[in-house]
């Protein structure tokens, strides 16, 4: 029998158990000490709350603040809970204003508050800035620390602005222009500012910047960063004055954030917003168990209907045979219509104006679907029972195409249309109603061309 070597992270982490199920920090220490950054973050995010902190405690000073910026802001107020309240100032103070807001919404009010007085007055007036923009708003994610030159300076003027704010600013690659009452007048790149003579002046170089405001919502300026295919996204005030800075990584960030959050509730749960096996038993069950009694209570709508056409069942009980088959395929289709439809509203592909233009074409999408596979459903139904009934089940799929891809299409863009996640809008609550809808439709035709 030949036998799987252990690799050296599952290797590491049974050490790393080991070591503080013992409570012996020495050997807790040495299984980080060969780490990586990457390598550490993986095994901290692993543990559980208190095992955490511990293992925390035991990593060097600059390992430690470089491990805390990159948890998730979640696992970040978790771990606050567990250290002692000098080490929390001090990994705080560390963070860049941005990340210190989103550690601020995942922490008591009381403990965010000290945390925040304990800065200096320059650091308290950065994460001042972040903190006054509303959740969900471009300008809570942004950094507002950075560096910028004017239209009139030279390129040897802004390379040593440059190198004065090395340490600070959070990105130096794309250096906004600014005019004297700080409104955004172009970019200009580190690369150009370089490759330019030292006595050329910038407004020569500069381009058109494209910025947002900071009222927009964060995913939207995320999403345009990404298309853009830009480093750094200026964020400006309705003045059009520079106020902040959306990097590219930051907007990277967003996006997985939402995509994870659009697949949770297209799957009919909530995100976990943190790692999986770092999650407690009751957040996971606190996220999906709302969902189910909601689906529950919904499927009670599939119930009512075979309960009203329990008659035409009786008379021919072979129609009980291909429930499953039809109400599966509506609900498939209809998943597939809202998926497509939810993807081309986060991309930017269509608004909520195009309704008109998504149903036509769901319309055909469902129609060419449904001659398909009911052609397929009517010649297995008929070689396998009855030509009638082979025309129940071919109808039947057409018309169930028809109206889960048409609802499926649908569904996305009225909750984009009200301000709501269109995930919600999305599978669970689709198949739901297309369920209850399709057999509707079956028992209809089932009736109608049997004469039941």
């Amino acid at each position: 029998m030949i036998k799987t070597p252990t690799s050296s992270f599952e290797t590491n982490s049974e050490h790393l158990a080991t070591a503080l199920a013992e409570g012996d920090i020495a050997a807790t220490s040495r299984v980080f000490l060969p780490l990586g950054t990457s390598e550490t973050l993986e095994q901290i995010e692993r543990l559980g709350t208190i095992e955490r902190a511990l293992a925390y405690r035991t990593l060097p000073k600059g390992r430690a603040l470089e491990v805390f910026e990159r948890l998730d802001a979640s696992l970040q107020a978790d771990l606050v809970a567990g250290l002692q309240e000098q080490d929390v100032a001090e990994v705080f103070a560390a963070l860049s204003p941005d990340d210190r807001v989103a550690l601020v919404d995942e922490l008591p009010a009381a403990v965010a508050n000290r945390l925040i007085l304990g800065l200096n007055e320059k650091e308290r007036a950065l994460t001042g800035t972040v903190l006054g923009y509303p959740q969900g708003a471009v300008g809570r994610c942004m950094s507002p620390e950075f560096v910028t030159t004017r239209p009139g300076n030279s390129a040897g003027e802004t390379l040593a602005r440059v190198r004065g704010r090395l340490d600070d600013a959070e990105s130096v690659y794309t250096i906004p222009v600014t005019d004297a009452g700080r409104r955004l007048v172009g970019v200009v790149s580190l690369r150009d500012v370089l490759r330019a003579e030292p006595g050329a002046r910038i407004e020569e170089i500069m381009k058109t910047p494209i910025s947002v405001t900071a009222s927009l919502g964060a995913e939207e300026a995320a999403r345009y960063c990404a298309d853009a295919k830009v480093l750094v996204l200026p964020v400006v005030d309705d003045e059009e004055r520079l106020v902040g800075i959306l990097t590219v990584d930051d907007a990277l960030r967003i996006l997985e954030e939402a995509e994870s959050e659009d697949a949770a509730r297209s799957g009919g749960t909530e995100p976990l917003r943190r790692p999986y096996l770092a999650t407690p038993v009751r957040s996971i069950v606190r996220a999906r168990v709302v969902w189910l009694l909601v689906l529950a209570l919904g499927a009670t709508l599939t119930v009512k209907v075979i309960g009203a056409f329990e008659a035409t069942l009786e008379a021919q009980v072979v129609l009980s045979l291909f429930i499953p088959l039809l109400i599966g395929t509506g609900g498939n289709t209809g998943n597939q219509a809202a998926t497509t439809i939810t993807r081309a509203l986060a991309l930017g592909d269509v608004r909520p104006r195009d309704v008109f233009k998504v149903f036509a074409r769901e319309v055909r999408v469902g129609a060419l679907l449904g001659l398909l596979l009911g052609t397929l459903g009517f010649a297995i139904a008929a070689l396998a029972f009855t030509i009638p009934l082979g025309l129940v089940i071919g109808l039947t799929l057409l018309g169930v195409c028809t109206m889960a891809a048409s609802i499926g299409g649908l569904m996305p863009l009225l909750g984009k249309a009200v301000r709501a996640d269109p995930a919600v809008f999305s599978n669970p609550f689709i198949s739901t109603f297309v369920d209850a809808a399709g057999l509707v439709i079956y028992f209809l035709v089932a009736t109608s061309i049997l004469g039941l």
